[in-house]
């Protein structure tokens, strides 16, 4: 061999966009493809991006794999970098075209060539031994770094996760997927956005429940629109004179995944006080009778592809009349800083409907959502103020009782206390 190394630059085009746009499955590919052509690989850094496109690196004792893939163009880049004459990176070129299932244009180059460069009588003071950490029965163990990031055209968050997919299916309305991260435990993600995570769910579902559901003098009747994973149900069967709810999710394939992979928070699915509906929340509200439930709760992903119809003046007007003349309404409403045409447009709408004073708007924390700054929206017909008009001595013996982890008496009127920045927008 005339040279250090062999540097294969490939582009496959015609690619399938799926798979480009799994990471789990180019993770894979790029270790297999190492392998089959006699590489050792010690550990591999790969990105998934929101709404789609993966990153990734697969380090072998012999150099690298690189790829960066686009799959709305069905296209991806590859860098094949072998040093020696041990590992063929032909070899990988072939597995990856047909893991890819892809068409190319290919380019090799020897790089360090003999022909320019001489050795050198340079001999290093320390001479490395590979820690036993990384041995595992003799041979290199594969430390993977694989990860998982919801991001927009200016910030992103990103999650490490196992690599491996828990749960992956593309139902009739979105993806659905469950990833194992390695610092907020199981997450469902949702066309690649971030739903919920074992760590930090309770932010969330207890906010979403317990501030309107203290202001209820008789909590009877619920519907729930959404929260396939269970979570919201959760919260409100801690109340015990419900009689009913009724959940409408439009899709079985999140109540399934949460299911299988989030037990803690799909815990009461069981709950004989539950009517589940799996179909069309927006065409079930338009059905509903006059005057049927105490509070409805509308747990809604972001107004993209099946939950879009969850941000029309239409959908809250036949929420406005469902409810009891003693009813309220919540609303997840997006983040002030993060989606703030979205936020103030869901706010004047709802002020449309239910007037202006009996909208209220609270923030949270949420720590694994854009921005980390959440907001929910409270409809009230009964005119109440919900910063005051509650039984504040039982909230705190609710919240102690059932061992809540954010939502507390104090925290209730905090909630709705805004920054100036957020009255400026709601009031604009």
């Amino acid at each position: 061999m005339n040279a250090l190394g062999r540097h294969i630059l490939v582009e496959f085009t015609g690619c399938n966009a799926e798979i480009l746009n799994d990471v789990a499955m180019i993770e894979k590919s790029m270790i297999e493809a190492a392998q089959k052509a006699g590489a050792t690989v010690i550990n591999t850094n790969f990105h998934h991006f929101s709404p789609w496109g993966v990153s990734g690196v697969v380090v072998i004792q012999e150099s690298h794999l690189a790829i960066h893939t686009w799959p709305e163009y069905r296209y991806a880049a590859v860098d094949l970098f072998t040093c020696g004459e041990t590992v063929d990176p032909w070899v990988s070129f072939d597995w990856l075209k047909t893991a890819l299932e892809a068409s190319y244009s290919a380019l090799e180059m020897k790089r360090g060539s003999l022909n320019l460069i001489k050795k050198s009588n340079y001999k290093p003071k320390n001479i490395r031994s590979e820690s036993d950490s990384t041995i595992e029965n003799g041979k290199f163990k594969i430390e993977r770094n694989v990860w998982f990031t919801d991001k927009d055209d200016q910030q992103a968050l990103s999650l490490r996760y196992s690599g491996d997919v828990l749960f992956n299916e593309q139902s009739p309305f979105q993806q659905v997927r469950i990833f194992d991260t390695l610092a907020y435990g199981k997450m469902l993600a949702i066309n690649n956005m971030v739903m919920c995570t074992e760590r930090d769910e309770f932010h969330y579902h207890e906010m979403i429940v317990h501030p309107v559901a203290q202001l209820s003098k008789k909590l009877e009747k619920v519907l729930v629109i959404g929260g396939g994973d269970g979570g919201t149900i959760r919260e409100l069967f801690k109340y015990n004179t419900i009689q009913k709810v009724t959940m409408v999710e439009i899709d079985e394939a999140v109540i399934r995944a949460s299911k299988l992979h989030l037990p803690t928070i799909s815990s009461e699915f069981n709950n004989p006080k539950l009517e589940l509906i799996v179909g069309d929340g927006i065409e079930f509200v338009k059905k509903c009778k006059e005057n049927e439930y105490d509070l409805i709760i509308v747990d809604g992903s972001d107004p993209v592809g099946p939950a879009q119809g969850l941000f029309t003046a239409e959908f809250y007007k036949n929420c406005h009349k469902a409810l009891t003349t003693q009813g309220h309404l919540i609303t997840q409403g997006e983040s002030p800083m993060f989606h703030k045409n979205t936020f103030i447009e869901l706010n004047h709408c709802l002020k449309g409907i239910f007037g202006k004073n009996q909208v209220h708007t609270m923030l949270f924390h949420a720590t694994t959502y854009p921005s980390g700054m959440w907001s929910l929206m409270v409809g009230s017909k009964a005119g109440l103020d919900p910063k005051i008009d509650f039984n504040k001595q039982f909230a705190k013996e609710f919240s102690e009782k059932n061992k809540l982890k954010y939502y507390n008496e104090e925290l209730h009127s905090a909630a709705f206390c805004l920054p100036s920045f957020v009255k400026e927008l709601i009031n604009q």
